[in-house]
């Protein structure tokens, strides 16, 4: 069984549905510790040719508390957010289609930000027609105390998983050997460039979800799904493998 396991974000990228659809089991940490100034609750879009944050508030409280135990502002403009999203695309050819969905992710009614990310993240899959399962990480039975790759590793031994997914990011945070002494084999999964027609403007890379579906078809969407390499750093010769087994070009 393969496993991944990852914080939730607001319409993240494309790589992290690379990584979800990729996998028999994909977790997502609810119980992790909110990161001020990370991805969490914001990412980017495009706006006249530009990139352009966009970010859900929070209510004020201690940057110690995890995700699970923060919540979006009552004072949260669920409409001039949305009226952001329809100036910047509404010129896109499937924006009829995409549209109600963002609406849906961002009219949710839940002030609890995992809660609220978590509704987002499962939209996208139904749209993107990925049907991986997906579990909260605190109803998984093991020491949640556990930090980094001790924790990682209990929840793929609990889940039972053969192979272990990882974004490519996190290539220094774990040990191959340590995971192989386990008897899980350690993947890290590498985004390959993803470049499609933003309008007549210069392409602007790695903009929320968001915008690749605004200006994709499913079936090109499904197809950028796989468009990644698969390192994995205990095989013969450190070979790098895509989706299909075939053997991949050079860590980017």
């Amino acid at each position: 069984m393969k496993l991944g396991i990852m914080q939730p974000y607001f319409l993240p990228y494309i790589g992290y549905f690379q990584l979800l659809n990729a996998v028999d089991k994909y977790v997502i940490y609810d119980n992790i510790q909110y990161t001020k100034k990370g991805w969490i609750n914001r990412n980017r879009i495009l706006q006249n040719g530009k990139d352009l944050m966009i970010s859900i508030p929070l209510e004020k409280d201690s940057d110690y508390l995890d995700v699970k135990d923060r919540f979006v502002s009552a004072g949260f403009d669920k409409k001039k957010l949305l009226n952001q999203i329809r100036e910047a695309y509404r010129k896109t050819p499937y924006y009829n289609e995409v549209m109600p969905i963002i609406g849906d992710i961002i009219n949710y009614e839940e002030n609890n930000l995992f809660l609220y990310i978590y509704n987002s993240v499962q939209k996208v899959c139904g749209y993107l027609g990925i049907d991986t399962e997906i579990i909260i990480s605190s109803t998984i039975d093991i020491e949640h105390s556990l930090k980094g790759q001790e924790k990682v590793l209990a929840l793929c031994k609990e889940l039972k998983a053969s192979d272990y997914y990882n974004a490519i990011g996190g290539q220094e945070l774990y040990s191959p050997e340590d995971f192989r002494r386990e008897n899980i084999n350690l993947h890290f999964l590498s985004t390959n460039p993803i470049e499609y027609k933003q309008f007549s403007n210069e392409f602007v890379p790695w903009l929320s979800i968001l915008d690749v579906m605004m200006f994709n078809t499913l079936d090109e969407i499904k197809k950028m799904l796989d468009n990644y390499k698969l390192i994995s750093p205990l095989t013969p010769k450190g070979e790098i493998s895509s989706p299909s087994g075939r053997q991949g070009g050079a860590n980017i």
